[in-house]
């Protein structure tokens, strides 16, 4: 039965392809000021030419002159993911351990796809048989503000992802839109999401779509882009807060006073970040709010699923042990990749919903004896190798003695 499933919104893997291996080759023969501008703007995987003529004929087409990349970037969606070929490693670029240990994250993210691509399909499919047996009332039990949320959270990593140049990345969000919009478009036709919400979401996806992709290939003129990323911004922070506050209702007053408040405060930040009256720290950190509200509003969903756990431990019997399961091992395939180029964004978006959506779902399910002992046991001896594994192997490559100098690196930046 559709109303016994309990739908929750799955964060999506934040998980950018390799870079061309030339480009390790590049890092070490250039000055420290080049590989800063390489590493922030990757070029694409095309051969020099075709990418250069393509550019430009389609720039004349669309009345557009062609986008320049800055040696210093203080737009918004920036953030502090520091070249992964730092130089407390020995021999980069030219290690053999550590380049087959970069081919095989780069894989393992690819492989992502699968899970993530198995947890929303299911979701689609009986959605479209209950609209076409007239069942419409099945779908009410879909929270339209979770999937819009969800939605918001994959259009921010999708121009965060399409600032470095990441084109995996950006196929594995935009596949993320794409399908949570089929989802809105199907409430929508079911009632269950109000027409106007979905006319408002509407524009908005396609707009950011169309933006994102024509900035990542220099189509789109830089003023145009920055008032998207400027739109995102000031829409994420409205939006964290109020989704936080929300989740407690009726336990505290139901209120949009923390969405407003934060509204305001978005627009101040943004407009004194644009008119240079804020410190160069000061409009990089605005320029990092993006991409980390996207993240923390994906940390966010594993509370909210708990806290509807305790309040209503019956509503767990309509929770997939297998849908946890495919979160825990999408968002785990995440973390070595996201270790080993020290992002450290990406790691704790992943490490998060890993732990505390995929297995801590599965804990409940456990504690509440829905799933069985050997079931539980497997998850927890597949994830504590697997990231004993991940750490052990980072550690390995880069030369250190011990995993903790990994962990040290990550949250330095270094």
């Amino acid at each position: 039965m559709a109303h016994q499933s309990c739908v929750v919104s799955h964060p999506p893997p934040y998980a950018p392809l390799r870079h061309h291996q030339s480009q390790h080759h590049n890092r070490n023969n250039n000055n420290n000021k080049n590989n800063l501008v390489q590493f922030k703007y990757p070029t694409l995987l095309l051969p020099r030419t075709h990418h250069h003529n393509a550019s430009a004929s389609a720039s004349n087409l669309f009345g557009f002159p062609r986008l320049r990349r800055p040696n210093i970037s203080l737009n918004a969606l920036d953030s502090d993911a520091p070249d992964p070929h730092h130089q407390g490693s020995v021999n980069f670029g030219r290690n053999e351990s550590y380049q087959q240990w970069d081919s095989l994250t780069a894989k393992f993210s690819g492989a992502a796809n699968i899970p993530f691509l198995l947890l929303q399909m299911p979701q689609i499919i009986l959605n479209a048989r209950n609209l076409a047996a007239g069942n419409n009332t099945a779908l009410m039990a879909v929270p339209w503000l979770g999937m819009l949320t969800s939605l918001l959270g994959n259009l921010s990593l999708l121009s965060y992802f399409a600032k470095k140049r990441e084109q995996g990345a950006m196929v594995v969000q935009t596949l993320g839109v794409v399908s949570t919009f089929v989802v809105l478009a199907q409430l929508a036709l079911a009632e269950a999401m109000p027409l106007p919400y979905f006319l408002a979401t509407s524009v908005v996806v396609v707009s950011g779509l169309f933006l994102n992709f024509m900035n990542y290939f220099g189509l789109l003129n830089a003023g145009i882009f920055r008032l998207w990323e400027d739109f995102i911004t000031i829409g994420g922070l409205s939006v964290l807060p109020q989704i936080m506050w929300s989740t407690f209702v009726p336990y505290i007053p139901n209120s949009i006073l923390p969405g407003a408040i934060s509204f305001v405060i978005a627009v101040l930040a943004v407009t004194m970040a644009r008119s240079g009256k804020l410190s160069e720290q000061g409009v990089k950190f605005v320029g990092g709010i993006s991409g980390w509200t996207a993240t923390l509003l994906f940390m966010w969903m594993p509370v909210s699923q708990m806290w509807t756990n305790y309040l209503n431990p019956e509503n767990m019997k309509g929770l997939s042990a297998i849908s946890m399961l495919l979160a825990m091992i999408g968002n785990g395939l995440m973390l070595p990749r996201a270790l080993l180029i020290r992002d450290l964004m990406w790691f704790t978006g992943s490490a998060w919903a890993t732990f505390f959506y995929g297995y801590g779902n599965i804990a409940c399910l456990y504690l509440s004896n829905i799933i069985s002992k050997e079931f539980f046991l497997a998850a927890t001896a597949g994830l504590v190798s697997w990231i004993g594994m991940a750490f052990w192997r980072d550690s390995v490559v880069h030369g250190y003695s011990s995993p903790l100098t990994s962990i040290s690196d990550l949250v330095s930046g270094s």
